[in-house]
């Protein structure tokens, strides 16, 4: 069939957007290939071939498919197809949406194929296997026309060490209409999981293959028996070793050397077997523990008879070691030296087995917390705190029986168990110990003074019988401690729970609140990160009661929102935001906006759009100026909440998504909602110079944000190095005590807008 030109002068218009596309099609057209024409695939594998090429891989498969797997699962609802190739370009696996598989299946496209430039055209899989790099092509990028439809992303993956030697492709296809870039993002994201997990495997087969050598290298410890367990055989290392020699009979081995004596018995005379049972004993006159891996077996005559035993064991020593010091860092903390939170759990889970399965009376546990240690860590510096926290350690183990467990928690906080069987009284004893033992001062970096302690004591199985159960009642004993004036400790009694009578008087005098507005805001900037401009505040309440004791929200709220009493309160919080926000305008300082937090008792009303216009209308102020702050648990009902964020769309309202990344199938609020910004969630924030996973996350999730035009705040900012992150990340503004506190509506105004420092322009956008 002749080939129309014109078709050619086409594609090389089409092609403009990358020169790397550009010759792939300039080649394609070399090659004699119509875009109009399907392909025909005319490399694939044999049956046999691919079973051969797939065991080659195996290895390597089985990190893909997890990876791979993982991939699907945080893309889910989402129409893909994911195909790994090897460094030739052949299909070795496909993976995702069954309707894509059916119809490129149909295609010609299964596992087995190889995909070539001079055959398929311009491609994802050919042009990343090229260049070394990931690609992008969507619609018209393709050379054939049947892929115009589609959006093809690939990304090749190596062996990321000195030879860098690349394995092959993973690429996502889709249709055009779900073109995003953000898949690609997952898709880099996953192959570098991909190819760290790669290079972890192969050295540690490296370092396995090392570790056999090194064995191998070292002479095995030999002995070798008749069928009466006489030792006819014993090499110099099994000598040197166990003090055993030849002639030695069976009961004369099991006297002299029990570990090995009895297995050689039990292969003599049941015809056992035995493969790396590890053993352990002193060296022959030494001080040191000599540990190995043992094999026994019988050995045959020529009518399978057993005639005798051989028993090799080959010195695991080091390995040992060296996983019994693996194991004290994994339970034991880095500075004090005591065992830390993870070895506590585990421990108290197995003393409460021991104690049910013995019904064994009671143990008990003294949470411990230091006084005001917080001031003296600011005043000392934070390395001389963890010279002081290492002092407190000692003077703790000092307090200790010899049967008693000393814990370090986190930062200031300790745990003393006192097992099974010890009397109730022990840890008053324990308690009063320490009392005494921090009486004395202490002195670092030849400063003197004096620190405290508050404990709470719970015993197994008054106060608790679970883990959990008796921390929790030992953490109220000790808070009960601290606010009854610290340096003592209290036993827990029920009493110290919050009883009905004080929650239904809590509940009242929140209830006389609302009728009393005994409420305030406070004001919190959010800081453009280049400019340093504010571009806006958030509203935060606060509780003054009758008495003038100013109550945070954390002491109220999830009391407000269990009784449905958040709804009166966060309409005025609203109404005041407002209201605060047109007096600043008014008063002639530039428009921002002002972020309320919604509640999801008032985000599911019926009449919560009506209530915002109403509210809008009643105060003047523009609908742009408000920002009403979501959080992903308020949306589980999808088609109810886009036809109320439409609406509040329609109004000229913003819309942002608090604490983002806290909640589920975040991908599908994005795509759903017409949302404005995104908050980062301060739990991300607080680790992201410290923590490369939360840097990771953080990186991405601003990344996604802008690929989908979204604005994106930081909350939680409190060190420099953080607003550094961010800067060199893209977030466009930050809010936290780095810059501000919350402040009242005075303060706000003399620090903020007398001083000009709001952003001109740019505070509506």
């Amino acid at each position: 069939m002749p080939y129309d030109h014109s078709e050619q002068k086409a594609i090389i218009e089409a092609a403009s957007k990358s020169s790397d596309i550009t010759e792939s099609k300039l080649r394609s057209l070399r090659y004699g290939l119509d875009p109009a024409i399907l392909p025909v695939f005319d490399q694939r594998m044999s049956a046999a071939e691919l079973k051969g090429r797939l065991n080659e891989y195996e290895d390597v498969l089985v990190v893909v498919r997890f990876f791979v797997q993982k991939l699907l699962n945080s893309l889910k609802g989402n129409p893909i197809l994911i195909v790994v190739t090897d460094e030739k370009g052949t299909v070795l696996e496909m993976d995702g949406d069954d309707t894509i598989k059916q119809t490129v299946n149909q295609l010609g496209i299964t596992t087995g194929v190889r995909f070539t430039e001079d055959c398929c055209g311009t491609n994802v899989i050919n042009l990343s296997l090229l260049f070394g790099s990931s690609v992008a092509l969507i619609g018209d990028d393709h050379f054939h026309h049947y892929l115009h439809t589609s959006a093809c992303y690939a990304v090749p993956f190596h062996y990321k060490d000195l030879d860098d030697y690349q394995l092959g492709s993973i690429s996502i296809m889709t249709s055009i209409d779900m073109a995003n870039p953000f898949y690609l993002n997952m898709l880099e994201m996953a192959v570098d999981s991909i190819e760290r997990e790669l290079l972890l495997v192969k050295q540690n087969h490296r370092l396995n293959l090392f570790n056999q050598i090194m064995l191998n290298s070292n002479h095995s410890g030999i002995i070798v028996t008749d069928k009466d367990g006489t030792i006819t055989e014993i090499n110099d290392i099994a000598a040197q070793l166990t003090g055993l020699g030849k002639g030695l009979r069976r009961t004369q081995i099991i006297t002299k050397f029990k570990p090995i004596g009895q297995y050689i018995s039990d292969v003599i005379q049941k015809g056992s077997k035995y493969e790396n049972i590890q053993l352990m004993f002193d060296r022959k006159n030494t001080f040191f523990k000599f540990v190995c891996l043992l094999d026994a077996m019988p050995i045959y005559d020529e009518h399978y008879r057993i005639t005798g035993a051989y028993a090799q064991f080959r010195d695991v020593t080091q390995l040992y070691e060296a996983e019994e010091k693996y194991n004290h860092l994994a339970y034991h903390d880095d500075l004090t030296g005591l065992p830390n939170r993870r070895y506590f759990y585990k421990q108290i889970n197995e003393w409460l087995e021991t104690a049910k399965q013995q019904d064994l009376s009671t143990f008990s546990i003294l949470y411990v917390d230091l006084d005001r240690f917080k001031l003296v860590n600011d005043s000392l510096g934070h390395k001389n705190g963890d010279l002081l926290l290492m002092e407190v350690a000692e003077r703790l183990r000092m307090s200790l029986t010899p049967n008693g467990l000393l814990t370090r928690m986190s930062g200031d906080e300790f745990i003393i168990m006192i097992p099974s069987g010890s009397e109730s009284q022990d840890a008053v004893k324990i308690a009063d110990r320490i009392m005494k033992n921090f009486q004395p001062s202490f002195t670092i970096d030849n400063q003197e003074f004096h620190i405290t302690a508050s404990i709470g004591i719970a015993y197994y199985p008054e106060d608790g019988v679970h883990s959990e159960s008796l921390l929790v009642h030992a953490d109220r004993a000790l808070y009960k401690a601290k606010e009854s004036g610290r340096n003592h400790y209290l036993l827990y009694e029920p009493s110290m729970d919050q009883s009905s009578h004080e929650r239904m008087a809590k509940e009242n005098a929140l209830r006389k609140a609302v009728e009393r507005n005994e409420w305030v805001l406070h004001y919190q900037p959010q800081i453009h990160v280049e400019s340093g401009d504010v571009i806006g505040v958030e509203a935060l309440i606060r509780w003054v009661d009758a008495e003038g004791r100013s109550i945070p929200p954390k002491d109220f709220i999830p009391l407000a929102e269990e009784t449905g009493i958040i709804v009166p309160i966060g309409e005025w919080v609203l109404k005041e935001a407002c209201m605060q926000n047109k007096r600043w305008q008014d008063a002639g300082y530039p428009r921002m906006r002002v972020a309320v937090n919604l509640s999801a008792a008032q985000f599911s009303k019926s009449n919560f759009t009506q209530s915002i216009e109403e509210v809008l209308k009643a105060t003047g102020l523009d609908p742009e100026c408000l920002e009403l702050e979501i959080t992903e648990t308020m949306t589980t009902d999808v088609e109810k909440t886009r036809y109320i964020l439409n609406e509040l769309n329609r109004i000229g309202v913003q819309i942002s998504m608090d604490d983002f990344g806290t909640g589920y199938s975040s991908l599908n609020y994005l795509k759903n909602f017409p949302i404005h910004r995104l908050k980062i969630d301060r739990s991300f924030v607080k680790d992201i110079t410290t923590e490369e996973s939360d840097a990771r996350i953080v990186g991405v999730i601003v990344s996604m944000a802008h690929h989908l035009g979204l604005d994106v705040v930081a909350e939680g900012v409190e060190t420099e190095e953080q607003v550094e992150f961010l800067r060199q990340q893209g977030c466009d503004a930050i809010q936290g005590y780095y810059y501000s506190s919350p402040l009242t509506a005075e303060q706000f105004e003399k620090k903020y807008l007398q001083s000009n420092s709001i952003r001109k322009m740019g505070a509506i956008e």
